[in-house]
C-alpha cells in the first residue's frame, strides 16, 4: 500500500455537495449506460460472434460487472472520491498503476463519446426522414462531411449542458431516461406479441439454450461476445464518480451503482430475447446477422415492429438515449481528470472548477475537444469506425475495472472481515470479478489483432481495434513518462489522497 501519513478523510475539490440521492444516481448511471443506444450498437457485434447465444452472453458479461460493483461499493464506502478508480488504484498500488488506471478510464470515455455522438447523428437524420417522409434525409448521416460537422455540433451542445452543473444534468436525465426505458419496454413487448401471434419474420421459438454460455461456443467467439457485452454494461460506475456530490457519499453511490447494474441486466435480457425471437439471426431482411443492420439494429426493426406511426417513436427514443448518454458521459471523464489534476497526476489546470456551476470546466472542455479530434480522425480512416470503437472499448473497460477490483482486495488484505458475508462481498467477489476481467482483457487484446474481429480495417495487417484499445494504453504509458518528468511529485508518492477509513 502506498503512503497513508496523515491524509484527510475527504478532500474538498470545489464540487457541489449533497445533490445526488440513490434514485438520481441510478438514473444518471442508466443514462450513461444508455441501453437504447448501446443495444443498437452492440447487438450486431454480439450476434456476429455468438448468434442465438446473445442472452447468454449478456448474462456472462453481467457476472464480472456485478462482482466488480461490490468492489466499487466497498472502496467508495471507505474512500469517497470523484477520481474513483484512479484514486483507489493509486492508494492500493502506487502512482504508476493509478495513473494508467485513470488514463484507461478517461480514454474509455473518449472512445464511447465519439461512438455515442455518431449514433445520435445517425438517428437524428433517420428520425427526420421518417417524420417528414423524406428518405433522402437519412442519407445525410452517411455523408462524411455532414456526419463530422453534425457530430461535433452534438458534442458541443452536450458539453455545454454538462458544464451547467450537476443539478441541470439530473433534471434533463429524468425525462430522457424515463422516455427511453418506457419505449424500449413497449418495443420488446410488442415484438414478443408479434411472435406469439405468428406474425414475425423469424418467429423463432425461445429456447433454454439461448441462456447457456457453456455450450456451442469457441473461446474466441465467447470472448469477443463477452467484450461486446461488457461494453454494453459500461457506464454504471458514473454513480461512483459522483460520490462527492451525493447526499451520503459513503452509501448512496454504491447503492445507486448496484441498482443501475441490475436494472440494465433486466432490460438487456428482455430486449435480446425479443429481437432474437422476432428477427432471428439471418443475413437478409431484418435479420440480426444482416451486415446492413449491424450498426443500427433498431433502425431496421423500428417500423416492422411498431408500425408506421410507432416506429419513429423508437427512433426518437434511441436519439434521446444517445443524447442523454452523450451528456452524462462527460461527467465521469471530467471528474477523473479533476482528481488527477488535484493530486498532481495531470497539470494543475485540470483541477479548475467553475465558480458558479461547481463542475470541472477545464476537464469537460478537454474531453469534448479530444473526442472531436479522435472521431474526425477515425471516421476519415475507417468507414465502419463504430464497430471498432465498441470492440476497443471492451479492452479499456476490462483494464481499469479489473485494476479497481484487485485494488479492493489489496487494500483490505490486512483487515479481518466481520463475518462470512463481508468476506464474500468485499474479498471473494472483487477477486473473482478482477480475475474474469483479466482473462477477457488478455484474450481480447490477442483477438483484436485480427482485422476480422472488427470492421476489417487494419494498419500494417493488424486490426484497427488493437490500435484503438491496447495501442491507447501504450500511448498512455509514454505520456505517463512525460508527466513523470514534468510533474515528479505525484510519482514520488507525495500524495494528498485521503487514506481509507473504517
Amino acid at each position: 500500500m502506498s503512503k497513508t501519513t496523515t491524509a484527510p478523510d475527504f478532500l474538498d475539490k470545489g464540487l457541489a455537495t449533497g445533490k445526488i440521492g440513490t434514485l438520481a444516481g441510478a438514473v444518471l448511471g442508466i443514462s450513461c449506460v444508455a441501453p437504447g443506444y448501446t443495444l443498437t450498437t452492440s447487438i450486431g457485434l454480439i450476434v456476429a460472434a455468438v448468434g442465438l447465444k446473445m442472452p447468454a452472453i449478456f448474462l456472462a458479461g453481467f457476472v464480472p460487472m456485478f462482482l466488480t460493483a461490490y468492489a466499487y461499493r466497498e472502496l467508495n464506502s471507505r474512500m469517497p472520491d470523484c477520481g474513483a478508480s484512479f484514486t483507489w488504484s493509486t492508494r492500493a498500488f502506487g502512482p504508476y498503476a493509478g495513473w494508467m488506471c485513470g488514463w484507461g478510464m478517461v480514454m474509455a470515455s473518449i472512445l464511447v463519446l465519439s461512438n455515442i455522438a455518431s449514433i445520435a447523428v445517425g438517428f437524428f437524420y433517420l428520425f427526420l426522414a421518417r417524420l417528414f417522409d423524406r428518405p433522402e434525409l437519412a442519407e445525410l448521416g452517411h455523408n462524411k462531411v455532414v456526419d463530422i460537422v453534425s457530430t461535433l455540433t452534438f458534442l458541443a451542445v452536450s458539453m455545454a449542458v454538462a458544464g451547467r452543473g450537476i443539478t441541470t444534468s439530473r433534471r434533463v436525465q429524468y425525462a430522457l431516461v424515463g422516455f427511453q426505458m418506457v419505449v424500449l419496454v413497449v418495443f420488446a413487448v410488442t415484438a414478443l406479441a408479434h411472435v406469439g401471434a405468428a406474425d414475425a419474420p423469424a418467429g423463432a421459438r425461445i429456447e433454454p439454450d439461448w441462456f447457456n454460455p457453456f455450450t456451442g461456443l469457441t473461446l474466441g467467439a465467447f470472448t469477443v461476445g463477452v467484450t461486446g457485452s461488457i461494453f454494453a454494461f459500461w457506464g454504471w460506475d458514473t454513480c461512483l464518480t459522483l460520490g462527492e456530490e451525493s447526499k451520503d457519499p459513503r452509501r448512496v453511490p454504491g447503492r445507486a451503482g448496484l441498482l443501475c447494474v441490475l436494472s440494465i441486466l433486466c432490460t438487456y435480457v428482455l430486449l435480446s430475447v425479443a429481437v432474437l425471437a422476432y428477427a432471428g439471426i439471418g443475413d437478409s431482411g431484418v435479420g440480426l446477422g444482416n451486415p446492413a443492420n449491424a450498426d443500427n439494429v433498431f433502425g431496421a426493426l423500428a417500423e416492422p415492429v411498431l408500425g408506421r406511426w410507432g416506429g419513429p417513436l423508437l427512433l426518437l427514443a434511441i436519439l434521446a438515449s444517445s443524447v442523454a448518454s452523450l451528456q452524462t458521459t462527460f461527467l465521469p471523464a471530467a471528474r477523473t481528470m479533476l482528481a488527477m489534476g488535484v493530486y498532481g497526476a495531470f497539470p494543475k489546470r485540470f483541477a479548475a472548477v467553475h465558480p458558479r456551476f461547481r463542475v470541472p470546466s477545464y476537464g469537460t472542455v478537454i474531453a469534448g475537444v479530444v473526442t472531436g479530434a479522435f472521431y474526425t480522425t477515425v471516421t476519415l480512416l475507417s468507414e465502419h469506425a463504430l464497430m471498432d470503437t465498441v470492440a476497443a472499448l471492451g479492452i479499456m473497460i476490462c483494464w481499469y475495472y479489473g485494476i479497481t477490483a484487485f485494488a479492493c482486495v489489496w487494500l483490505l488484505r490486512g483487515r479481518r472481515p466481520a463475518g462470512p458475508r463481508e468476506a464474500v462481498l468485499t474479498r471473494i467477489f472483487p477477486l473473482l470479478g478482477g480475475a474474469m476481467l483479466l482473462v477477457v482483457f488478455v484474450v481480447s487484446v490477442r483477438e483484436s489483432m485480427d482485422p476480422a474481429n472488427g470492421s476489417g480495417a487494419a494498419i500494417g495487417g493488424v486490426g484497427l481495434v488493437f490500435f484503438m484499445g491496447f495501442g491507447m494504453l501504450l500511448l498512455g504509458a509514454v505520456l505517463m513518462l512525460v508527466m513523470r518528468r514534468a510533474h515528479p511529485a505525484f510519482f514520488r508518492d507525495e500524495l494528498p489522497i485521503p487514506a481509507e477509513q473504517d
